[in-house]
């Protein structure tokens, strides 16, 4: 059953967001908003789907792979590290524990998932903001972790807290990011210790859209899990899932203690975990797509189902995160084949499973944003939408495999993901769509430039690109011959210039400031 139905109840005398609303999702502002993303304004909440996921594997091969993945899981089993609390609730659910080796009777990881909802609804503390997640929505949300950022001036650096708000602004203002995201980029001027809390604050401050919670220490799940019922009120996060958080499992088979420590923090508090295998096909899964898919549905299966054994009803995604790497260097490879096909399998054992699907993104290994960078992205990323995820991290700003935040990369990515709200719309079969009219006026041997159908359509008929440059060759001269690269530094200055936080009550704000100081007056700085 879907969380979503939740959205509607009293929860009492907690203060709760409004009901989430779905704007005007199909609306005339809607497409307006899929066709353009030359400036903040308004957006799809989130995208709902209307072509059908892309298959590669059929009844046979699936039935296969989920065969393999059982053995997997009954004879070979997955390692729950230093975690005796992990393995005393599988012990108690019928698995056969060999010290930190899980071995699962046929049967019990998928048992214990028919509990997780299909759908659930994230909410936003701007009710209109809210994402459907599972079924046929997809929702885009920024590149999560890199240390390095390439900054508006050039400069490959270490990251700030001034930039991660910064691209927390631009993923606000952005009509195709859905999703606030979360670590978008690793601000190491703040000892790690206390980043989260400014992290997650940034999140809450400069943004309206739903976000991401800390996974880097347990202790981190739980500020953050306590900053939110703070933002929503208490009973209302028990209720409703107001956070997404990302659960690596440390492939070949392994969950450590600090991801499962994080893990038990959210399915606690019954917000949603995303249980991805994070692989590097040959070096962390088989070489073949198959044995990939074997490995990752039986890792997916069983860190999933442990959430269910800490809190049954829990919201939780199935993520992978495939990458190839050079045979000859070991760098991961991004854009290639096999990933796609890899992403395209986990989408069908997602949807077999009955979990929402997350994978993807918009990746690269380039180190800076040009022609590598963008082949190497839309692969990925047309990969990404038509395996039907519903759930996309990475979606913009993401550069050299995941080690940068590109400033321009973001504004080029955005464009992209504007096209991709496009392509997911049903075509439109009204009497407009069909143009009849049209072809009526201007018959045989004429044009349509002129004709009444074109006139009344020519503004919303096509997405228009914010970054592309399709005039002549003269006027593109005459403005500069600037690069798309110098278009999209241009257009992530102007957007921050023009940026304006959305309102917080001043209560809340100054509940969470108060939290934070406190927090961080309770413990040393550390930067390691």
């Amino acid at each position: 059953m879907s969380m979503s139905a939740t959205a509607d109840d009293d929860t009492g005398s907690e203060a709760r967001p409004r009901r989430a609303g779905r704007g005007e999702r199909g609306g005339a502002a809607a497409r307006r908003a899929t066709r353009s993303s030359g400036g903040p304004g308004a957006q799809l909440t989130y995208i709902r789907r209307a072509i059908r996921p892309y298959e590669v594997l059929d009844d046979e091969g699936l039935t296969l792979i989920e065969a393999n993945a059982d053995t997997v899981l009954e004879e070979i089993g997955i390692e729950f590290r230093d975690d005796p609390e992990a393995l005393a609730l599988w012990k108690e659910a019928g698995a056969d524990v060999q010290g930190d080796r899980v071995h699962f009777p046929k049967g019990l990881c998928r048992a214990l998932l028919k509990t997780a909802p299909s759908i659930f609804t994230q909410h936003a503390r701007n009710p209109a903001r809210s994402v459907e997640i599972g079924g046929d929505a997809t929702v885009f949300a920024p590149v999560y972790g890199p240390p390095f950022v390439r900054d508006l001036e050039g400069n490959r650096r270490y990251a700030t807290i001034e930039d991660f708000r910064n691209f927390v602004k631009l993923a606000y203002m952005a009509p195709s990011i859905h999703h606030s995201g979360g670590t978008v980029c690793e601000p190491v001027d703040v000892p790690v210790n206390k980043r989260h809390l400014d992290m997650v604050f940034a999140h809450m401050r400069y943004s309206d859209k739903p976000f991401m919670g800390s996974v880097t220490a347990p202790e981190r799940a739980e500020d953050t899990v306590e900053m939110a019922r703070i933002l929503f009120g208490e009973q209302f996060v028990d209720s409703n899932a107001v956070i997404v958080n990302l659960i690596n499992a440390n492939s070949p088979m392994v969950f450590d203690e600090t991801m499962l420590g994080a893990a038990k923090v959210y399915a606690r508090a019954n917000q949603a975990c995303i249980i991805t295998p994070f692989i590097l096909a040959g070096a962390m899964s088989p070489v073949t797509v198959a044995g990939t898919l074997t490995q990752v549905l039986a890792e997916v299966l069983a860190g999933a189902a442990f959430t269910q054994l800490v809190r049954p009803g829990a919201p939780v995604l199935f993520g992978t995160f495939a990458s190839s790497i050079s045979m000859q260097s070991g760098a991961p490879t991004f854009g290639t084949p096999e990933p796609s096909l890899v992403s395209y399998g986990a989408g069908q054992l997602a949807r077999r499973a009955g979990l929402p699907f997350r994978t993807g993104g918009s990746l690269t290994g380039a180190k800076i944003s040009d022609a590598q960078a963008a082949y190497e992205s839309a692969n990925t990323l047309n990969a990404t939408v038509l395996a039907g995820t519903n759930f996309v991290l990475h979606a913009a700003g993401w550069l050299e495999g995941g080690l940068v935040s590109s400033y321009e990369k973001f504004m080029m990515d955005i464009d992209q993901l504007g096209m991709q709200q496009r392509l997911c719309e049903p075509i439109d079969l009204s009497e407009n769509g069909q143009a009849m009219d049209a072809i009526r006026e201007v018959g045989p041997g004429s044009h349509y430039l002129g004709c009444a159908h074109t006139q009344a359509n020519f503004q919303t008929a096509f997405y228009r690109s914010s970054i592309a440059d399709n005039n002549s060759y003269e006027q593109w001269a005459a403005e500069g011959e600037k690069t798309a690269h110098q278009r999209a530094n241009q257009l992530a200055r102007s957007w921050l210039e023009m940026y304006q936080a959305p309102e917080l009550d001043p209560g809340i704000e100054e509940g969470l400031m108060d939290f934070i100081a406190r927090r961080k007056e309770s413990m040393p700085d550390a930067f390691a």
